[in-house]
């Protein structure tokens, strides 16, 4: 009886599997209409094996495709190009040159792959939400874990689409009927969802990373996200709030050896990605290392290059560099490991602990806690050998919180993107270093082919 029990269950999963690559291929977020049956029926439901095989899924759909790949397509390197991290050098009119100079089209392949991989995401996760409302197999404390885990990851990309491309619909169902004709909402609709969903993911999911790997949210990773969800909307006490739990609790702590902070055991790790396999390690490296110059696609901008102070340690250990002798590029070496390693050593880090400290370093600034934010700011510095700032006035401070975002966390994920947008530096900063730039280039285009499947989406401004 066991035994035919474990066929079903790996028959289960084998359907999961394939399901979750033809969501992936999917054109359209709207044309998604599967039977409930081949995803939410009760036999994904029966027992907390295959339900975790749909969420396990869903995390390697996120590690592979669209915002937290590491690949080309990723946000790590397509807003590093879009910003002002990364300079191209790669074949002209590819999708990937239309983001350095802000060309980039409704029809760019990049923008399509961003907005319909997520929004497949959002409905493997809301599939799987739907199934566990209905299940009763599944004891009451895993079917809450799962829960919460759902609710972190619909809020998430949500969170960065809203970023992306502004206004966006909130997608909290498989209904093909609702969802063939929603309209984009407001932001502060969209945040008000995020908000909402975060909460309730805060509320039920516990401390426990399950494994010590720290590869599915806790507790924590919600709260982390929550703060940085306050910090963009201007909620300066609440964001210090969230970012204080995370820091207070003994979960998390900095990693002094800066050769070691993006290794998988890196105690500052919020939240990462398996790399699927034993052995391999992150898109991310095979993404930005090379070997001889000139670079193949990218390198580190001289813009940034010239960011990082004298003597700050960063520099030398988080970027590689490549010379022919007379001329010597520089790429982001956060991640290091490129070849099989018997044993995987780096996961892809998507939340650490370094940003909690300058969210409230930030948050604490602007509500005119100096002391309290110069603490938090030059711990960040002094673990990159700096001496502490210098700034001394308001203005000064939240500058020198800027650019340590700046040197801390570049390439990842966009951080240096959102955060001349959301501090309302883009303009100035960008209009200086690209020719192409325009205002409305804040909002990347909706893509062409959700505009003709459903009238109810407008295009943004500019395109």
């Amino acid at each position: 009886m066991k035994y035919y029990k474990l066929i079903q269950s790996m028959l289960i999963i084998a359907l999961i599997v394939l399901l979750c690559l033809w969501l992936n291929g999917c054109e359209s977020f709207t044309e998604v209409d599967l039977p409930q049956s081949q995803l939410t029926g009760t036999a994904v439901f029966e027992d907390a094996t295959t339900a975790n095989a749909a969420l396990s899924n869903c995390y390697s759909q996120l590690r592979e495709n669209g915002i937290l790949s590491g690949n080309q397509d990723g946000l790590s390197n397509g807003l590093g190009n879009y910003s002002d991290e990364l300079t191209y050098y790669g074949s002209p009119s590819a999708p990937l040159e239309d983001f350095y100079n802000h060309t980039v089209l409704p029809s760019n392949p990049m923008v399509s792959s961003l907005w319909n991989s997520s929004y497949s995401q959002i409905y493997a996760v809301n599939a799987l939400l739907e199934g566990l409302e209905k299940s009763t197999a599944i004891p009451t404390e895993e079917r809450n874990i799962l829960k919460g885990e759902g609710l972190f990851l619909r809020a998430f990309i949500h969170f960065y689409l809203l970023n992306l491309f502004g206004d966006i619909p909130y997608i909290d169902t498989t209904d093909y009927k609702k969802n063939s004709s929603v309209s984009r909402m407001s932001e502060d609709e969209v945040y008000d969802k995020i908000t909402t969903d975060l909460m309730l993911s805060k509320s039920i999911l516990n401390d426990s990373y399950g494994t010590a790997e720290r590869i599915r949210p806790n507790k924590g990773t919600a709260t982390a996200v929550l703060a940085r969800v306050y910090l963009y909307r201007g909620a300066w006490q609440l964001a210090e709030e969230e970012a204080s739990q995370v820091i207070n609790t003994n979960t998390y702590q900095l990693e002094a050896d800066l050769d070691k902070v993006f290794l998988k055991e890196n105690p500052s790790t919020i939240w990462q990605l398996h790399p699927g396999i034993s052995g391999l390690n992150t898109h991310d490296a095979h993404t930005f290392i090379f070997s001889s110059g000139p670079p193949p696609i990218t390198a580190i901008s001289t813009n940034l290059l010239n960011a990082f102070e004298t003597g700050d340690q960063r520099k030398q250990h988080w970027l590689g560099n490549v010379t022919d002798g007379t001329q010597t590029w520089y790429y982001p070496y956060k991640y290091k490991q490129i070849a099989n390693t018997g044993s995987s050593q780096e996961f892809a880090i998507i939340l650490r602990l370094e940003e909690q400290y300058l969210i409230r370093a930030e948050a604490r600034a602007h509500q005119n806690n100096w002391i309290g934010a110069l603490a938090d700011l030059n711990l960040i510095r002094n673990r990159a050998r700096l001496a502490d700032t210098a700034a001394n006035t308001p203005e000064n401070v939240l500058l020198a919180i800027q650019q340590e975002r700046r040197v801390e966390l570049f390439t990842e994920l966009g951080q240096r993107w959102f955060d001349l947008k959301r501090t309302e530096q883009a303009d100035g900063i960008l209009s200086a270093l690209k020719p192409g730039w325009k205002s409305t280039d804040k909002w990347l285009p909706i893509p062409q082919t959700e505009l003709l499947l459903n009238k109810n989406l407008h295009q943004n401004p500019g395109y």
